[in-house]
């Protein structure tokens, strides 16, 4: 029963009805009366989707009366699914918000609510920019002239983080056919099953392409079974200067083609099998290199172990030596700690910066401290710095260090070579708090 009902039953019943019932009847009535005023309720599904109660067109069309812009920007190539039907309140918040640009939620909070699966499960790589939840980095939000709302097309977009690799790829002599069609044709954006976002782990995703029992493949790999070998121990993906791709630096027997002088033959029970094992097979040829190596008073515990596959490849590599990487990747296995304090240095030493820490370390091993390639501090500093036109401050023998009278003052004295977390690799906040940790009678 409604109250408009209640209210002409009451009115039938007033001069018979009791006190009580005459005052729930005067009660009812403004009900009634509002009651019959109000419109029909909307249904529950209608009022869900409008949870915001704006009127029709304010969701998008009433926007574009001020981000008049955004006319043009409907006209792109790509224009992203919100911003195409005019629901710009799918991500942003008309009123207010506790975000820039008035989103309902942080910028990739906002990107999750539709994307949230870029990233497949169980991923060994994530695509840094995926990782640091940076999409902008790649995407315009709103509409681009390229496919997949992207900022720049193809290898250009990549080339804004991985410029080294792309110029050397556009540059090198021998191209790599894959690389030219885009990046995306091994790797993959967001994340991937396999190591450094690659679509298939090698030599998997390489034999989708190169049928390496080819009679023609056989016999450039010298009928060696090839087949389930890392390819990219020997070749650059991305294209190289060497003919057949290879790697910059190529070890001689490879070069040569002569395998056979480190493995067993091809046609053999294990064709891999190198013919010696560690070090003893690297001093078939470079046995008087290693003699020298071993007699220094201090050695670097890799040669000392015999252990040169530690550092070196046996194949090729893009680095001089033969080396696994730059020095600064492969002296970080070890040394982390080194490595970590210059990446958080405020001010960059320049030979760890570009990844040479043979400017002032033997990486075999010396006869000074620390593998010095100059016992004499100053002198190693001063092949990069003229210390006597960058300070006055006296230094070398003559001059005993205050704080121990054991040491002299060289440049090691107020620099850190590896870094700080203060300017100019001092270890103290400021140059006063420096000095006075010497010149007591200036503290204040």
């Amino acid at each position: 029963m409604n109250a408009r009902t209640l209210v002409l039953l009451a009115a039938a019943l007033l001069p018979a009805a009791p006190a009580w019932a005459q005052a729930q009847a005067q009660k009812a009535k403004p009900a009634a009366k509002a009651a019959a005023k109000a419109k029909p309720a909307a249904p529950a599904a209608a009022s869900g989707s409008n949870p915001k109660k704006l009127l029709p067109g304010a969701a998008g069309k009433v926007c574009l009366e001020c981000h008049g812009d955004f006319e043009e920007r409907l006209k792109k190539a790509s224009v992203h699914s919100p911003v195409r039907t005019g629901d710009c309140i799918g991500c942003h918040n008309p009123h207010t918000s506790d975000h820039g640009k008035l989103l309902s939620a942080s910028k990739n909070e906002v990107c999750a609510t539709c994307h949230g699966s870029v990233v497949p499960a169980g991923a060994k790589s994530t695509h840094k920019p995926v990782t640091d939840n940076n999409c902008n980095l790649c995407h315009d939000p709103h509409a681009s002239p390229y496919k997949a709302n992207l900022i720049k097309d193809g290898n250009d977009l990549c080339a804004s983080c991985h410029k080294t690799v792309v110029e050397a790829a556009a540059s090198a002599k021998f191209k790599h056919s894959p690389v030219q069609k885009g990046c995306t044709t091994c790797h993959q954006p967001h994340g991937a099953a396999s190591a450094d976002l690659l679509k298939r782990d090698v030599p998997g995703l390489c034999l989708g392409c190169h049928k390496i029992e080819s009679p023609i493949l056989a016999k450039k790999h010298l009928n060696y079974p090839v087949k389930n070998a890392r390819c990219t121990t020997c070749h650059d993906p991305h294209g190289s200067n060497q003919r057949g791709m290879f790697l910059n630096t190529v070890h001689p027997p490879v070069a040569k083609g002569q395998c056979s002088m480190c493995h067993d033959a091809p046609t053999s029970k294990n064709p891999f099998k190198t013919r010696q094992a560690g070090a003893d097979l690297c001093r078939t040829c470079h046995s008087t290199k290693m003699t020298a190596m071993l007699d220094r008073a201090r050695v670097h515990q890799p040669v000392a172990e015999g252990a040169c596959l530690a550092c070196h490849g046996p194949h090729a590599s893009k680095d001089k030596g033969l080396l696994k990487g730059n020095a600064v990747t492969v002296c970080g296995e070890c040394h982390a700690d080194t490595v970590r304090r210059q990446a958080v240095s405020v001010t960059k030493h320049q030979p760890i910066a570009s990844g040479d820490c043979s400017s002032c370390h033997d990486a075999h091993g010396g006869a000074a401290p620390l593998f010095f390639k100059n016992a004499n501090g100053i002198e190693l500093c001063g092949q990069c710095h003229d210390w006597q036109k960058h300070s006055t401050h006296p230094i070398g023998e003559k001059v005993k260090d205050p704080r121990n009278r054991n040491l002299f003052l060289q440049c090691s004295s107020c620099h850190r070579a590896h870094g700080s977390e203060y300017k100019h690799m001092i270890p103290y906040p400021t140059t006063t708090a420096m000095c006075t940790n010497c010149h007591e009678n200036y503290r204040r």
